[in-house]
């Protein structure tokens, strides 16, 4: 039996220290970015649990520990609830069609057709105006009388619309909003999943004669399952949150028709200086955009 000499082949034993080092210096190398991220995610939300427990006031600060009396007082709170429904609508109404719209149009896009990268370009161009910029914009097209809105009403015939004046018009006209300025990004989503496809499920279906609608229904659409769950879900954990536009627009007007729970929490912190209550309904609304990820994460899985 030979013996295996130095030169002869044999790899060296690393030495302990380097060993040691290789282990553990990644972990000291990522460790002030994950603190420094710990930090900033911890500290917003144990400070809100501490204001949602005690009573604060604008000149005194926190005065006393008041314990749970500001979530049972949700229960009591009539605008609390409209709130609520306010955002369930919102959410179900624009996921629904910013799905439907967007997977069509992301489809649409993923085909070579001439001037598809221009007119990807433009469709995408709602969803990079900055919301405030788009709220005020979409004020003026809503404006009762010199608005593009019932301007297109009057030319079919149809009377004007209060569209953010009137309680019953204020929530499908902000849906079309969110709808406009967010559809464009489920479809870039879906257009990134549809050149990921395979070909050979196309060729086969093309092979057998299938048509364009049976190739969608039995084909497409199931493969694509996963990726519009994600969208959804990067999508949903957004809507949820819905405010910055309906504040510029609305504030939550006319009469608490679009004040959803963000809006509302805002109105409680700033405008009444009840930043207890208003943490309180925030963390509410921190378990319910849990809640809607946790749904649609084990969608997720399911779709794989």
């Amino acid at each position: 039996m030979s013996i295996l000499r130095k030169g002869d082949g044999a790899l060296p034993h690393p030495h302990p220290s380097n060993m040691w080092k290789e282990i553990w210096t990644p972990f000291f190398m990522v460790t002030p970015a994950a603190l420094f991220t710990l930090i900033m995610i911890l500290f917003p939300i144990g400070y809100a649990v501490f204001l949602s427990l005690t009573k604060w006031t604008p000149g005194g600060g926190v005065t006393e520990f008041v314990g749970l009396s500001n979530f049972t007082r949700m229960l009591r709170d009539e605008v609390f609830w409209l709130a609520l429904q306010v955002t369930i609508k919102l959410f179900i109404i624009c996921l629904f069609f910013e799905t439907l719209i967007g997977t069509y149009l992301g489809i649409l896009l993923s085909r070579d057709i001439p001037g598809q990268k221009i007119f990807q370009a433009l469709i995408l161009v709602p969803s990079i105006i900055a919301s405030v910029a788009i709220g005020m914009m979409w004020i003026q097209i809503y404006d009762p009388t010199l608005g593009a809105a019932n301007y297109l009403l009057k030319l079919v015939g149809l009377k004007p619309l209060a569209w953010l004046g009137d309680p019953k018009t204020v929530l499908p006209s902000l849906a079309i909003i969110d709808i406009w300025e967010w559809t464009p990004f489920m479809a870039l989503i879906v257009t990134g999943g549809m050149r990921a496809l395979p070909t050979e499920p196309f060729e086969a279906a093309l092979i057998d004669g299938a048509t364009k609608w049976q190739t969608l229904i039995h084909i497409t659409l199931p493969l694509l399952r996963p990726v519009i769950v994600v969208a959804m879900l990067l999508r949903s954990v957004d809507l949820i949150r819905f405010f910055d536009t309906i504040y510029i627009m609305t504030k939550g007007g006319p009469n608490n028709a679009s004040t959803t729970l963000n809006v509302y929490s805002y109105l409680q912190g700033f405008n009444y200086m009840d930043m207890s209550y208003g943490s309180a309904i925030m963390l509410f609304l921190l378990l319910l955009v849990m809640a809607f990820s946790l749904v649609f994460s084990a969608l997720r899985r399911r779709a794989n």
